[in-house]
């Protein structure tokens, strides 16, 4: 099977095993996107030569301003490597993402839903908690 075969093939691939709901996007240097999950769990940044699995993740820049900054789980150089041990690797690596990112879900103390790191006030009480219950905190 040649390069474009399988980068074809590696799109679906991606596509089929990332969470659900699946985002594509390319970027500016050809580099295709896919953010999996709602909230985002699993990034995957696939390459002409590469595919990267990361654990999504968000950084405040301002109390505001949510900004995308996904922690890298592994690289694969799909063009070395054999198509089958490809996505073996790859679907190993979403797995770890995924359940890396689920773990550092809590649960809201006020609530009781379990909800995302960069969705919760503090340790204990989600934003949206915080926002009604407790009211804002100046």
């Amino acid at each position: 099977m040649d390069a474009a075969a399988r980068y074809e093939q590696l799109i679906a691939f991606l596509n089929a095993h990332l969470p659900r709901p699946v985002q594509q996007e390319e970027l500016a240097d050809g580099t295709f996107q896919f953010t999996g999950g709602s909230p985002g769990e699993v990034v995957a940044r696939l390459t002409k030569a590469s595919v990267a699995i990361e654990q999504y993740a968000v950084r405040w820049e301002t109390p505001y301003t949510p900004v995308m900054r996904p922690r890298r789980v592994g690289l694969v150089r799909w063009r070395r490597l054999p198509e089958s041990t490809v996505m073996n690797v790859v679907g190993q690596l979403i797995r770890g993402a995924r359940d890396a990112r689920l773990s550092r879900y809590v649960m809201c103390q006020l609530c009781g839903e379990t909800k995302p790191p960069e969705w919760m006030e503090d340790h204990d009480v989600c934003q949206q908690c915080s926002a009604s219950v407790l009211g804002p905190v100046h």
